[in-house]
């Protein structure tokens, strides 16, 4: 993830899907985040990390319990959560985020 610090600084917001594949609760991620990617479009940009694939991202914004979902905007974490959220959830989430 050499590029994340780069994927992360735009204008746009980012969600950030921090994932385990051995997580019951990512997996059940995965579906809301495809039918999440198609109601939004290109209003936002979402990126899975495999935080087993990539411990110093993890560590270095304190990922401790997965699925830990995080916006950014800018590159400043802006809204982070861990644990499972519907779609419509995630939609009020970015929306806060998308004109500011």
């Amino acid at each position: 993830m050499n590029n994340f610090e780069k994927l992360i600084s735009g204008e746009k917001p980012v969600l950030v899907d921090f994932f385990a594949t051995w997580c019951g609760p990512c997996k059940m991620m995965h579906p809301i985040l495809e039918e999440l990617k198609q109601k939004i479009g290109d209003r936002a940009t979402i990126i899975k990390v495999d935080v087993d694939k990539a411990q110093q991202l993890a560590m270095q914004y304190g990922v401790q319990a997965v699925p830990t979902l995080a916006v950014f905007k800018h590159g400043k974490i802006v809204w982070r959560e861990s644990g499972v959220h519907s779609v419509q959830q995630l939609i009020q989430v970015l929306e806060q985020f998308w004109f500011n």
